[in-house]
């Protein structure tokens, strides 16, 4: 397998199995550099495993990865993880809630869960305080993690992946949770990580489209680990593609950059 020039991510025919269970299916998805992806799909469809995959966590029980023009199996995985930032709900319940703000978002210079065994450059921790700036957690940095709100533990995890300066940013359903305040901060950031060019490319994984940020290019629709459709995103996000992904009519606007989605029939 060669890896097309600029292309981040690259699957072919990935198939994971694990317990006997088949979590993907012969998944080929591709992604370039600029692009900015939504992961969609109604829960078990896959969307996880596959962010797994691409993370380079998880190896497909069949099929070829490339990630960031490496081919993973050939590639030192290790050095390939210095350059991806990770948000997820499973990173989350690993951070002591004891740590500050900050100690978190330092830790991510190393990819430590906690700051309390790598030492860090004076510059480190002026890089921590400014990714915490760039979220909108700059008076945060003092405060105990386990004493921040659902959306600003998400903002600060976001900090921490943005310390790696990654090229490519993979975040797990991060307004799993957060109330309407609190999505809507998050859509903004994630908007405003949409228009950086210093990322290569941002995969965000939902099962809501009212939480896909301004700036999204692409979609993947995942229904029982086979993909549904892929592409453009005002081409893949609509209501025939999404009523076959959960198994229910649906309808589908979109105003302003954003997404909405309502049952056809309400009788």
């Amino acid at each position: 397998m060669k890896p097309a020039d600029g292309t981040v991510v690259d699957l072919r025919g990935v198939s994971v199995i694990r317990s006997g269970s088949l979590l993907l299916d012969g998944v080929d998805w591709r992604v370039e550099r600029g692009e900015r992806w939504v992961l969609l799909g109604p829960n078990g469809s896959g969307k996880t495993t596959l962010m797994s995959v691409a993370s380079t966590y998880l190896w497909p029980s069949r099929g070829d990865v490339a990630v960031l023009g490496r081919v993973v199996g050939t590639a030192d995985v290790r050095e390939l993880r210095k350059s991806i930032g990770i948000v997820s709900a499973a990173l989350e319940t690993r951070i002591p809630g004891q740590i500050s703000a900050l100690e978190v978002v330092l830790a991510g210079a190393t990819g430590a869960i906690a700051p309390w065994w790598d030492r860090h450059s004076a510059r480190a921790g002026e890089k921590a305080r400014e990714m915490l700036d760039v979220v909108g957690c700059a008076a945060l940095g003092d405060r105990r993690f386990e004493l921040l709100s659902s959306g600003e533990k998400q903002r600060v995890q976001i900090a921490r992946a943005l310390m790696l300066d990654p090229s490519l940013l993979l975040l797990d359903e991060p307004a799993a949770g957060l109330d309407l305040g609190a999505r809507e901060q998050l859509a903004m950031l994630l908007s405003r990580l949409n228009r950086d060019q210093r990322l290569a490319a941002i995969v965000v994984v939902t099962h809501h489209v009212e939480e896909i940020a301004p700036g999204t290019t692409h979609a993947l629709v995942l229904r029982g680990g086979r993909v549904v459709a892929a592409g453009a995103a005002g081409a893949t996000i609509t209501g025939p593609v999404l009523s076959e992904a959960f198994g229910l009519g649906l309808i589908v606007d979109q105003a302003g950059g954003r997404f909405s989605a309502r049952a056809a029939s309400t009788s």
